[in-house]
C-alpha cells in the first residue's frame, strides 16, 4: 500500500483536525481504534469528528475526540445547498487537516470546498485529485477486516494505528439509567440476562428466523432460568414481536426495541451474560462493550465484518455465501442451516466458562 502525497503533513504544525466519520453504526465502532491512533499521532491537536446524527452516540464520552459535529443530511445540510452550507460552516473552524475514514466522493468534495489545506483518504470513487494525500486502495486492502482497513490508512502514512480493539466509553449516569430501565421492567439485580438482537436494518437475509429465536429463548429460560432481553431499533419491533408472540414463556422476555439510544443500549448489554445477534451494528457495539457475543452469520463475510472481542461465530458454509444480498432469492439455507442446538451449545459454553471464573 502506498500514499501519493502532494503535500507533506508535519504533525508538529497541525493544530485542528477534522475526521469525517462513517455512516453506519457497526462501521463507526470499527473506526474507534483508528481514531485512537489519530489522537496518538496528533496529541496536542483539537480533534473534531463529523458524523451523521444516528452514529454520534457511538462516540459519546470518547476521550480521543474533543468535539462531535453533526452532518444533518436530512435537514439543514440536505442536497447541494446543504452541502455548500456545511462546507462554509467547516471553513469557519480553520481546520489544518481532514482525515476521511468515509470512502465517498462527497466526503472529499466537502473538505475541498471547506478549504482544508491537508486532505487525507483512500483514492476511492475517483476522488484522488481532491485529496492532498491519496492512499491507494488495492486488492489486498479491500480484503482487510474493516478495523484493519481504517487502521491501514494511517499505517500508509506511517502514523500511529492504535491497537486493534474497538472501544466504547460509558459514564456512570448512563449505567444508572440502564439499571433503572431494567428495574422498571421487573429485572432484579441478581437475575441472569441474555440479550437477543433478532432484527437487521440491512434486510431479511441477515436475520436468523424469528421462530428459532423464540425456541432459543424457551430453551434458555427452561434450562438456565435466565431472562431474555429483546433489543434493536424501532424498526425491529415487528421482528421482536414475532419472537415474543410464539415463545412459551413471554413473561420472561423483556422487549426493549426502540427504547434505547446507543450509549444506553451499550449500558444494558454490559449487564448481560451473553448477547446473541445477527451480523448488525449492534453486534459490534456488544463486542466493544465487552459482553460475550454469539454472532450468527449468513449472507455476509466474517473475514471483513466479524466482531472483534470475545465471541463465537456461527456460520453454515454453503456455496452461495457470502452473497451480500439484502433478501435471499432461494431458500435462506445459510441461516436455516444453523440450528437452535448450535446456538444453545455456544451459549452454554460461555455460561459455564463464566461460572468457572466466578467460582
Amino acid at each position: 500500500m502506498r500514499a501519493i502525497e502532494r503535500t507533506v503533513v508535519d504533525s508538529a504544525e497541525i493544530r485542528r483536525v477534522l475526521i469525517r466519520g462513517v455512516n453506519w453504526v457497526g462501521d463507526a465502532v470499527m473506526t474507534t481504534p483508528a481514531i485512537a491512533g489519530i489522537r496518538k499521532t496528533f496529541p496536542r491537536a483539537q480533534i473534531s469528528l463529523l458524523v451523521k446524527p444516528w452514529v454520534a452516540g457511538v462516540f459519546a464520552g470518547n476521550p480521543h475526540i474533543d468535539e462531535i459535529l453533526i452532518y444533518d443530511g436530512e435537514g439543514r445540510h440536505r442536497g447541494v445547498t446543504g452541502l455548500l452550507r456545511l462546507a462554509r460552516e467547516l471553513r469557519g473552524y480553520r481546520f489544518d487537516l481532514a482525515i476521511l475514514l468515509q470512502n465517498a466522493f462527497e466526503a472529499a468534495l466537502l473538505v475541498f470546498l471547506a478549504r482544508i489545506p491537508h486532505r487525507v483518504g483512500y483514492n476511492t470513487q475517483g476522488r484522488g485529485l481532491l485529496l492532498t494525500t491519496a492512499v491507494v486502495q488495492d486488492r489486498s486492502t479491500k480484503g482487510l477486516h474493516h478495523v484493519d482497513y481504517y487502521r491501514a490508512l494511517l499505517g500508509a502514512l506511517t502514523w500511529d494505528q492504535g491497537d486493534r480493539t474497538p472501544t466504547l466509553f460509558l459514564n456512570s449516569g448512563t449505567e444508572d439509567t440502564a439499571k433503572a430501565l431494567l428495574e422498571d421492567e421487573g429485572v432484579g439485580p441478581q437475575e441472569t440476562l441474555v440479550a437477543f438482537n433478532p432484527g437487521s436494518t440491512y434486510g431479511s437475509a441477515k436475520r436468523w428466523p424469528a421462530d428459532r429465536y423464540a425456541a432459543l429463548a424457551d430453551r434458555l429460560i427452561a434450562d438456565l432460568g435466565v431472562k431474555i432481553l429483546l433489543t434493536g431499533a424501532k424498526a425491529d419491533g415487528r421482528v421482536a414481536g414475532a419472537v415474543r408472540s410464539v415463545a412459551r414463556y413471554p413473561e420472561r422476555i423483556v422487549d426493549l426495541t426502540g427504547r434505547t439510544d446507543i450509549p444506553l443500549f451499550a449500558a444494558v448489554l454490559k449487564r448481560c451474560t451473553v448477547f446473541v445477534t445477527n451480523d448488525t451494528g449492534a453486534m459490534h457495539v456488544g463486542a466493544a462493550i465487552g459482553v460475550p457475543v454469539v454472532a450468527i452469520f449468513g449472507p455476509t463475510d466474517p473475514r471483513t465484518t466479524s466482531p472483534v472481542g470475545r465471541h463465537v461465530l456461527l456460520r453454515r458454509r454453503v456455496p452461495c455465501s457470502p452473497c451480500l444480498l439484502r433478501e435471499c432469492p432461494i431458500d435462506h439455507r445459510c441461516m436455516t442451516g444453523i440450528s437452535v442446538d448450535h446456538v444453545v451449545s455456544s451459549i452454554v459454553g460461555i455460561y459455564n466458562t463464566i461460572n468457572k471464573v466466578t467460582h
